[in-house]
Order: structure tokens, then sequence, then C-alpha cells
């Protein structure tokens, strides 16, 4: 008898592939953000939480965050008969998250309704976001983010706060004072300074009253269809800062001539550019010479959401890389029951569990604006939770590609925007160096930080030895003035490591903080700090990815 065999015109059936990651809800997967928003303040979200998380989760948002990654803005500098416009041209899906961010409070809830655990609830819908769309989140968190600064000033804040607080959002090129609800930027670096913004050129001349003309350019202009700007210029008093909208009081179209749009590696969905200030008008916040203090209030709420963006994206590579592994067989066994495969994904989860943690407890200390030890603690925690995640975050990414192979490389699906997006944070408002170093200015300014850290971190001790040796040598390290600038990163990341032991040792079920202390903290750990996977082999590693992706 002849062997049978499919018909010449059939080569093959497509067998040993995961289904499309779609149609789940990501707070309900997730245990230890849902953890983490009772414990730090939230817990009365948990149902708007779940809510959110199965709408982030389905197919609809997933196709919108690719059309939108897959079909960039486009600069509209002229109209047709030859006059500037120096607009940006998105996709509809663009247009539709931005809406659905604006939607659920993302830039301007926390202030708008400013209940207990406002910040706390916003940062775990903004991780939950993270996972599947991060351009728009670029205008979101700035628009967040101006809030304190422009509320020094009575008369902005009496005129734009509505709008930030508003719920709408309003695509429309036109003055703000006809719009249902507005978005705003910031503009710092020049091409000549970069982090060294004393070394900015661009000038502001005296108008009358608090109006001021900037001539001048910025080299990194993040999403130029924000309807105003806060930007730093040269006034005769010194560097200072100023409220730049888009037009005039008068409705006409402000001076910001948009140079070209950035070809970035990432972050594609959102327009980021190169202007130039051609006697464009603002008005001065503050007063003149004290430009950075005040632009850094708004910098600083951005290094939290940079943070909680990584964070997001660290638990959507492993969500990937889980999901993948679940359904994908080799050498006769499933890959998530492949022990070497168990125990990368077990790392990663680690990792995923102690940036959430971590973010969630500095997104506390934003809740607690008047609280003095809070505000120390945010003061140090800040920057190095932003060092620390955000370096992770790039690590994190690769590996989980290394899981889906080259489905993981390839554009149809998210791992490879995901990678793309990754080194974004640790270089947007301050690189790693720039956060190390202001966690030295603020323990040299400031010295009861690290006495609020220690505090913070001392009901921990006593629980695992890897821990109580590690804050030691910690506390030693900082003790220890000599060369503090060039130690600057190991003591930034010590802060760090601490502070997510300290957490899952008081809160996360044993064989997670165990698992971490043994593979972070350990000083005889034989790979520490090496690559993911490498964690002891007495490692629970079954109720690690069962805690991790349950189901």
């Amino acid at each position: 008898m002849q062997p049978s065999h499919p018909p010449l015109s059939v080569t093959h059936e497509v067998l040993n592939q995961a289904p499309p990651l779609e149609n789940y809800n990501l707070y309900e997967r997730n245990k230890p953000l849902q953890e983490g928003l009772a414990r730090e303040g939230a817990g009365a979200a948990r149902e708007w939480m779940a809510a959110r998380g199965a709408e982030l989760g389905s197919a609809q948002m997933q196709e919108w965050s690719a059309q939108a990654n897959g079909n960039p803005p486009v600069a509209k500098l002229f109209d047709a008969t030859g006059h500037r416009r120096d607009e940006v041209d998105f996709h509809p899906a663009y247009h539709e998250l931005m809406a659905y961010l604006k939607r659920h409070g993302a830039s301007g809830g926390p202030w708008a309704d400013p209940v207990p655990g406002a910040h706390v609830k916003r940062a775990a819908f903004y991780m939950m976001y993270a996972e599947v769309e991060d351009g728009t989140l670029c205008p979101t968190t700035m628009t967040y983010a101006v809030v304190p600064s422009i509320s020094r000033d009575p008369a902005l804040a009496a005129e734009w706060l509505p709008r930030i607080y508003s719920q709408e959002y309003d695509r429309r090129f036109m003055p703000a004072a006809g719009k249902r609800g507005v978005t705003l930027g910031m503009g710092m670096t020049e091409k000549q300074g970069g982090s060294d913004v004393r070394a900015n050129t661009t000038r502001a001349e005296p108008v009358g009253g608090r109006e001021y003309s900037i001539v001048g350019h910025k080299w990194f202009f993040s999403a130029p269809m924000c309807d105003a700007f806060l930007i730093l210029a040269q006034a005769p008093g010194g560097l200072s800062c100023f409220f730049l909208p888009r037009w005039t009081p008068d409705g006409k179209l402000n001076d910001i001539r948009i140079q070209r749009l950035k070809d970035k590696l990432g972050d594609r969905s959102n327009a980021g550019s190169e202007v130039e200030f051609w006697g464009a008008r603002a008005w001065l916040v503050g007063e003149e010479g004290r430009g950075i203090p005040i632009i850094l209030e708004m910098g600083t709420y951005c290094r939290l959401d940079c943070a909680l963006g990584t964070t997001g994206l660290i638990r959507a590579s492993l969500t990937q890389a889980a999901h993948h592994a679940a359904h994908r067989s080799a050498f006769g066994k499933r890959l998530i029951e492949q022990p070497l495969m168990r125990n990368v994904l077990a790392d990663l989860a680690l990792e995923s569990e102690a940036a959430t943690a971590l973010s969630l407890r500095l997104a506390r200390a934003f809740d607690a604006q008047t609280d003095e030890a809070e505000s120390l603690l945010r003061r140090v925690l800040t920057p190095a939770a932003k060092y620390w995640i955000c370096k992770r975050g790039p690590a994190v990414a690769g590996e989980a590609m290394e899981v889906l192979g080259g489905n993981g490389y390839v554009e149809e699906g998210a791992m490879a925007r995901i990678y793309r997006q990754m080194p974004l944070n640790s270089i947007w408002e301050g690189s790693g160096n720039v956060m190390c170093l202001d966690v030295l200015r603020a323990a040299g300014r400031h010295p009861r930080c690290l006495e609020v850290f220690a505090a913070e971190i001392g009901p921990a001790l006593g629980r695992n030895r890897h821990f109580d040796a590690y804050a030691a040598r910690l506390k030693k390290e900082f003790g220890n003035t000599a060369d503090l600038e060039a130690r600057a990163r190991g003591l930034t990341q010590g802060i760090a490591l601490a502070m997510q032991g300290a957490l899952l040792l008081q809160h996360a079920p044993d064989f997670v903080a165990d698992a971490f202390c043994a593979s972070r903290l350990a000083a005889d750990a034989p790979f520490a700090g090496g690559a993911f996977g490498s964690l002891p082999a007495s490692t629970d590693f079954g109720a690690l990815l069962a805690r991790a992706w349950p189901g």
C-alpha cells in the first residue's frame, strides 16, 4: 500500500505556536499589583482597576497600540498656501489611546480628586497601561507633572488647571480657551548642553509685565502638539522657567517652529521634535534665575512615571515570555516545564514583583505631600527607583525576547516594540549618572533622608541573614565619605535593592522574599548580578511561576 500524505498543495500544518495573548484581565492576573494596591492605600480602587484591566487586555487596545506605533506621526509644517502651520498629524489610534488615558484620570486625576491613595491608584493604572502602549504616556506624564509648578502662579493656575483636570481629550489644534481639555509638555534640552541645562543659550527678553519674547531652540521637544509647555531660557536675571503656549492669548499661532521630528529608536507613536523659537511669547513662572528648581519639581513627577512605566514594561515582558513558554513545547516538554527555563522565568518574575513593590511604595510617598518623613523618603527614593528599575528593564526585555526566540524578534508581536522602548526611561528626565548624583545631593543636603530610609527598611531586619548583612554593608558604604561620586552607582543601586528586599520580606510570601535575597543581596551568591536564570536550585520555582502567571 502506498503511504498516505497531504495533497501536494499543502506544505504543512501550523503547530506548537502560542495563541495570541489577548482578551485577558491585566489586573486579575497580577497578584503583586493587587496586593500592592491594597497595601499602599488604594484598595478601594480594586473594582475600578479590575475593569481597566479587562479593557487594557482586550484585542482592541492591542490593535490600537500596534496601529499607533506602526504609523508614526507626520509633521505638517506648512498649509496649502505656504503659511507656517507647525502641526503634527497622528494616526486615529493614537487619539483613541490618548482619550482613554484622559478619560480615566491619568493626566490629572490625583490633583482633581485628591482622595487618600489617589497617586497610588494612578500609579497602578499607569503601570498596567504601560504594558500595552507607552508613547501616549509621554504627554500624559508631562500634563500630570506640570501641576505643582504652575500652581505657583495664581493666574496660570486659575486659567489652566481646570483644563488639565478635565477628563476630555480634545485633539483640535486651536487656542486652549476654546478646548474641552488640554495636554502640557516641557522643553529643556539644547544641542550644546544635554543634561547640563545651565549651558542653555535660548534667550528670554522682557516685553512687559511677566511676558517675554523667546529666541532660541530645543534639541529635544517632546510631544509638540501639547497645548503649552514649560521651558528654560536665559533671562536678564539668569536661567528662568517660562510658560509657553502653542497659541497666544489673542488667538494667533505662537512662533514655535518645528524643524523636524526625531527618528527615534522607540516611543514611535509619540512625536519628538526639534524646534526653534522666533520671538515666541511666553510668561515667567516664579522669579528670574529660579528656573531650575521650578522645572525640576515637574521633573520629579516625570521621574516617578519613568519608574512606573518601566515597571509596566517589565511586567509585559514577563507575561509575554510566560505565555509563550506555557504553550510552546521543545524536546518533549512544554518550555515552562523545562528546569532551566523555569529558572529564567522565575527570575524575571522576581524582578517584576520587586519593581512593582518599590514603585507602589514610592507612589504612596507622593500621596503624603505634607508628611516630612515621606517627603524626605521621596527625595532620595525617586532618583534611586528611577535609576535601578530603568537599568533593569532592557535586560529583562532582552531575556524575555530570547524566550520567544525568533517570534520575539519580529515586529508582528509586542516584544520588539517593548525591547525598543525599554532604554528610553533611563535617558528621559535624567540619565543614570544624573540620578545617582541626585541621590548624593539629597543625602548631602538633607542628612535625615538616610535616617528615614534606614527607619523604612528597619522592620525587615532579623528576617533574612542576607538582607541583614546587605543593609549593614550599605550603611558602612554611606559612612565612608571618600570618593562618593565615583561610587554613586553602587550606592544608588544599594538603596533600591535594600528597599525592594525590605518590602518583599515584610509583605511577599517567603518563597519570593527568600529567593530575592539569596539572588540579589547575598554576598556569596555565585552569579549575583549575572544573567537571569541563575537562581539557586533550592528556589521554589513552581510557587514563583504560579504566583507570577496564574493559570
